[in-house]
């Protein structure tokens, strides 16, 4: 445990960045979960929607250090591409 009164503060810290990054994570995933399932129901206008709102949801994480820029790049591919292969089936 903790004994300086630098490592209980830094402890606290962590713990609230943990809990703060937790709830950044769990927006991020529900966020694709929500396009996901529009797609999975077939409605292409309502994913595009959903994904023109998550898009920005997926952005913004990459901005604060959540997930690597790849990460949310092939994310946001993944999704496109599966909205647009909606089209062809």
């Amino acid at each position: 445990m903790a004994n300086s009164a630098q490592a209980k503060k830094r402890a606290r810290q962590a713990e609230k960045h943990r809990q703060h990054n937790m709830s950044l994570r769990s927006k991020l995933r529900t966020s694709i979960k929500k396009v996901v399932n529009i797609i999975t129901a077939g409605n292409k206008v309502e994913a595009q929607a959903a994904f023109k709102i998550a898009e920005p949801v997926i952005d913004v994480m990459v901005g604060k250090g959540l997930i690597h820029k790849n990460k949310a790049a092939r994310h946001k591919s993944r999704l496109n591409a599966r909205i647009l292969a909606m089209q062809s089936s």
